[in-house]
């Protein structure tokens, strides 16, 4: 078994359960690689043996079983960044509070390894949307991919901006809002949700268009086909507005366009028997928490 571990280098909180990992993965003689700085920081002192490492650049190929995120569904989104296209199957544990990606609880982690040995899970398969800006490739550090959702939203300013969409060249509405999110299944569950967007089981083929505090007061969230390809133009009162992929921000001149629509390829998600998605969301969002059940 050939694994790689990720986590962030100030969770102190992550480092007891990180050591029992390693004890299990010792058990199983799996090969153990961890990301540069986390190992460094953070586990090295601790760590009964040295281990290889890698970072975003190199030490990560397709001959992985598996990468284990120390933390909250942040870190996941991070660690899609060192999986890229590799197709490295992910796996987080729970370190933070709310989590719909990372779910398995880090009392449990010995678990990760024991139920994986078993055979007790099965491999899903997460879309993701990636954008194009003519002239902004290198603000994303070629990273022009996001697993959760891609962001308009307006920058120094208090006023609401003006979002011009079209959907496969036809054009839709204009929202006036705070902002647009566009969402893949994964993201439903996120900055979406909040926004009074649906719930999305991970498998389905769609992406949903959720406006941020709309001035059309009868804008509502659209769930479209995942194969639609999208097309953003910003206007209002300053000369920028912002535009996020997950957790990575750039400034892009308004009346810029932008086009958006599913990556070619996915994150494969490891989800195990005992952590459906389901049981997830009940446990979550308090599903059935009612005294007459």
């Amino acid at each position: 078994m050939k694994v790689a571990i990720y986590g962030l280098t100030y969770q102190d909180n992550a480092l007891e359960y990180v050591l029992e990992l390693l004890q299990e993965l010792q058990k199983e003689s799996a090969e153990v690689y961890l990301e540069e700085d986390f190992y460094t920081n953070l586990v090295a002192e601790k760590a009964s043996k040295t281990y290889k490492t890698f970072t975003s650049k190199e030490g990560l190929d397709t001959s992985f079983d598996m990468f284990i995120s120390f933390g909250g569904d942040g870190t996941i989104l991070r660690a899609t960044t060192y999986v890229r296209d590799l197709g490295i199957p992910i796996v987080g544990v729970n370190t933070g509070r709310l989590g719909f990606l990372s779910t398995f609880k880090k009392e449990d982690v010995k678990k990760v390894i024991q139920e994986f040995v078993k055979g007790d899970y099965v491999i899903v398969e997460r879309s993701l949307v990636e954008i194009k800006v003519d002239g902004y490739e290198s603000e994303f550090e070629n990273l022009n991919f996001a697993l959760n959702e891609i962001t308009v939203s307006r920058k120094d300013t208090t006023s609401m901006i003006k979002i011009e969409t079209y959907l496969n060249d036809e054009f839709l509405t204009s929202y006036w809002a705070d902002g647009l999110i566009v969402s893949t299944p994964t993201g439903s569950t996120g900055y979406s949700l909040s926004c009074g967007g649906p719930v999305i089981v991970p498998t389905a083929k769609s992406l949903v268009l959720t406006p941020i505090a709309p001035h059309n007061l009868n804008a509502r969230p659209l769930v479209v086909s995942d194969d639609t390809i999208m097309r953003l133009k910003v206007s209002g009162r300053e000369e920028h507005h912002l535009v996020s992929l997950d957790s990575r921000i750039a400034s892009i001149e308004n009346g810029t366009e932008i086009q958006i629509k599913k990556a070619p390829f996915t994150i494969k998600m490891i989800e195990y028997t005992s952590e459906s998605f389901l049981k997830t969301l009940r446990n979550k969002l308090l599903w059935g928490e009612d005294k007459r059940n």
